[in-house]
């Protein structure tokens, strides 16, 4: 990704090192991002653990969903088990991601905390059959972990791009699910997220202040 074709002063030279341009701001903004959830203290993580479950089952995008694809929190990052257990309990279809040695997504249906194992990457997954990567285009609404969002609907992923491409195969299917962030206080930032043409904007954000909606 970001390469150009060699040619000097070509367009695709000059949108490559665009790509490579945006690919750097990214990962300095990660870093950045990452080293300020690092200092986040227990009680702040707990404190907005439950304030950001609680303002997503408000979310009227997951009330009248039939089925969501979401993740398992790990480390710092916000939410936790009690959405997947009250989705659930609401007769929610709960699709959790397993990831692929290429870094693709597949799926399988949470059944309860039991249903978990540890994986790779300090990841914990579903342990019951696998759907296929396409399984996520039945979802309603798809539920994304990130580091940050900015007022564009712009989300900055960890960098492994697996959601971006799960969300481009929605796409490809025809589906239109409500795209959802989860997110720490003071992620959602007033500048601009560095973006490349593979990256799908959300619909909407959740933090431990509320709910924040975009034109995505």
């Amino acid at each position: 990704m970001g390469e150009g074709s060699g040619g000097g002063g070509t367009g695709e030279g000059t949108a490559g090192g665009g790509r490579a341009g945006a690919a750097a701001d990214k990962r300095a903004l990660r870093r950045a991002l990452l080293a300020a959830r690092a200092a986040l203290p227990q009680e702040e993580l707990r404190r907005a653990a439950g304030a950001v479950v609680r303002h997503a089952l408000g979310l009227a995008e997951l009330t009248g969903a039939r089925a969501v694809a979401a993740y398992v929190p790990v480390g710092r990052e916000p939410g936790g088990p009690e959405l997947l257990d009250a989705l659930r309990g609401r007769g929610v279809r709960v699709l959790l991601p397993v990831l692929l040695p290429d870094d693709d997504l597949d799926w399988a249906v949470y059944e309860g905390p039991g249903s978990l194992a540890r994986a790779g990457r300090g990841l914990l997954e579903p342990t019951g059959p696998r759907l296929g990567p396409d399984a996520v285009t039945a979802a309603g609404a798809v539920l994304l972990p990130g580091l940050a969002v900015d007022r564009r609907g712009t989300r900055l992923g960890r960098g492994g791009g697996s959601y971006d491409r799960g969300l481009a195969r929605v796409e490809s299917a025809g589906a239109a699910p409500a795209r959802v962030v989860l997110l720490h206080s003071g992620e959602l930032l007033a500048a601009e997220v560095p973006a490349e043409p593979h990256d799908r904007p959300v619909h909407a954000a959740v933090t431990p202040e509320g709910v924040h909606r975009f034109t995505a």
